[in-house]
């Protein structure tokens, strides 16, 4: 059974901030990511407020950093976390898909997945016109007319990069004002991409591929089909807190990990960063927690190494 001092799940920015603080500092740490990149970070298409670069996308940003980490300490790829017990005295014990591991401090960063519609035709035509990453699935639609749901930032910086590609793109929104941040709206109005407000998807219709949507107008409760080759859905996002209550840590009410102000969680030698603690979801906000559970964890360790 590999030992070791820290072990951080999940390798996006909190998880890789935390990797390469920990390195520096000497302990003998590791990540365990569950697939082969830092899963939904890829998909975000451009960022404009990173310190340090005034545009670069999800999926470059990353990559630099693994390198970055991989100076320091090893990042163990496909390999899923699936239960944490501190049954044993000697340290928290972790089961994963791959064995078993045990360590003297977690810091859980397992990050959040995307929120479905759940409504009939998503999951039909899911890879034939229905998508979750413009990043991804975005120059399959070049002019072609597609729509994307939702109103907060993730969904008018897919709008925007559509319309880039040279989309035709329309924003749905369930409400009639979005909760992205000002500056995007503002981007959103110069590529002079329509807003259909108050209205929700009740259907994705198609045959072989998605042709249609079924609006349904909230306030005057009119329906419509709209038409549409492609359906971006940015609707927000759900904890991935599995593991979490394997390891019995506290959650609030939408699922998410509760910390204090050093990202130490109710059980000692756990902590948790990034999405997964909820609060203001941004990738410079994850990396802060990152290096905080970290150099806390180091802190901790050092602690009961001198108590022993």
């Amino acid at each position: 059974m590999e030992e070791y001092d820290l072990i951080i799940i999940g390798g996006g920015p909190a998880g890789l901030t935390a990797g390469i603080y920990a390195g520096r500092q000497g302990m003998n740490a590791v990540i365990l990511e569950r697939m082969t990149g830092a899963g939904s970070g890829y998909m975000v298409p451009l960022m404009e407020n990173y310190p340090g670069f005034e545009v670069i996308s999800g999926k470059e940003l990353l990559e630099k950093m693994r390198k970055q980490v991989e100076k320091h300490i090893p990042i163990k790829n496909m390999e899923e976390v699936r239960e944490i017990s501190k049954n044993d005295p000697s340290g928290i014990l972790l089961t994963t898909s791959k064995g078993e591991y045990k360590a003297r401090s977690v810091m859980i960063s397992t990050g959040s997945h995307h929120r479905r519609l759940n409504v009939p035709g998503e999951f039909e035509f899911l890879g034939r016109g229905v998508s979750y990453c413009a990043t991804c699935d975005g120059p399959l639609f070049k002019g072609k007319n597609v729509i994307v749901v939702g109103g907060g930032n993730a969904a008018v910086q897919e709008a925007i990069y559509l319309k880039d590609l040279d989309c035709n793109v329309t924003l749905i929104h369930r409400r009639d004002q979005l909760r992205a941040e000002k500056y995007l709206q503002n981007k959103l109005k110069e590529h002079e991409i329509p807003v259909i407000w108050d209205s929700a998807v009740e259907e994705i219709k198609g045959e072989l591929a998605v042709n249609s949507v079924s609006l349904l107008n909230r306030k005057s409760q009119e329906k419509k089909d709209f038409p549409a080759d492609g359906v971006f859905i940015a609707v927000g996002e759900e904890p991935l807190n599995k593991v979490a209550l394997t390891a019995g840590v506290e959650l609030d009410n939408g699922g998410y990990i509760v910390t204090d102000k050093y990202q130490r969680t109710n059980i000692p030698g756990i902590y948790a960063a990034g999405d997964i603690t909820g609060g203001i979801k941004q990738w410079v906000v994850a990396c802060a927690e990152g290096a905080v559970a970290a150099l806390i964890a180091f802190v901790e360790v050092a602690e009961e190494s001198e108590i022993k």
